[in-house]
């Protein structure tokens, strides 16, 4: 798959994906269309290239009525305002917690910056979603798209903001960050643990959330789809706590945090090298570890 290539899920109806070419690295970011009475996009990708999103949509036929970033983190809602703008009569679904991001994003991006370092370079700057068009979510509230639903689960060990849609009807969820990073070429789960309010017990309580759904399939934006089972899940419980206890450990054999971030980045897998090439797969290690390590200073952790 390619950056800008629209791709079906086979064990859903009516729901696309289209691969964002998210930091230049195909394979990373996706964004999910699903084609009901009254359309969703969920999540949005970073905006640098939202015309890949715009233009899947025209190939599919499909303007969308709701916009629904699951998070405010830039790489899942910095191209909201671009696709508010290009489609004026979508509404803007996003946690309460995030809703005044969206609407001035000025603080969002002053936090993105200090997290991601170097990686701003492939980033633009978010254009304001305009309040009225914003109708912030919480818990267990469901967005109606006409013949089909989704219904919202706040999730928030990722961050505060974050929430995992539920679409009863092909039995689906929209992950978010809460299961982790789905890496298709090795068929594996890495952790994303950034900062700067990464919360280890909210993050495993996140996961009892998607297991209590029991749902079929999970539609991860870094990516694509996956055929739920309690080994995944599971298995992402036992991937947090080993890679907070690795760092933790670290801390304790290192001078500084600048040595223990290093040691990850320096032994970054080679498996994720392969699939997003150095820059990515070494920055993702870093801002990994700085997220865990202040949710260790803070007492997230």
């Amino acid at each position: 798959m390619a950056a800008g290539d629209v791709t079906t899920v086979s064990a859903c109806t009516d729901l696309h994906y289209v691969d964002t070419g998210m930091y230049d690295t195909p394979g990373y970011g996706a964004v999910y269309v699903l084609d009901a009475d009254r359309p969703a996009v969920i999540d949005t990708g970073i905006g640098t290239h939202h015309e890949r999103v715009v233009n899947a949509l025209e190939e599919l036929g499909v303007e969308p009525a709701v916009i629904c970033p699951t998070h405010v983190h830039l790489d899942h809602a910095g191209g909201a305002g671009l696709l508010a703008e290009a489609f004026p009569d979508a509404t803007v679904r996003v946690h309460e917690r995030g809703a005044r991001h969206l609407i001035d994003p000025e603080r969002l991006v002053a936090g993105t910056k200090a997290a991601v370092g170097d990686q701003w370079d492939h980033y633009v700057d978010p254009q304001p979603v305009p309040e009225k068009r914003v109708e912030p979510l919480t818990d267990g509230d469901e967005i109606d798209l006409g013949s089909r639903r989704l219904v919202t689960h706040h999730a928030p060990g990722h961050a505060p903001h974050q929430v995992v849609f539920h679409e009863p009807d092909d039995d689906a969820v929209f992950t978010a960050d809460a299961l982790g990073i789905y890496v298709p070429e090795i068929d594996a789960v890495r952790q994303t643990t950034p900062p700067s309010q990464f919360d280890l017990d909210e993050a495993l309580a996140d996961v009892d959330t998607v297991a209590d759904l029991d749902p079929e399939t999970l539609c991860y934006p870094h990516f694509g789809p996956v055929a739920a089972s309690e080994e995944l899940l599971s298995g992402y419980k036992r991937t947090l706590v080993e890679w907070v206890a690795a760092v933790r450990q670290a801390r304790e054999q290192e001078p500084d945090n600048e040595a223990v971030i290093e040691r990850f980045v320096d032994a970054v897998d080679a498996d994720l090298v392969e699939a997003w090439g150095m820059e990515k797969a070494r920055a993702e290690e870093r801002l990994n570890t700085r997220g865990v390590l202040g949710a260790l200073d803070d007492g997230r952790a």
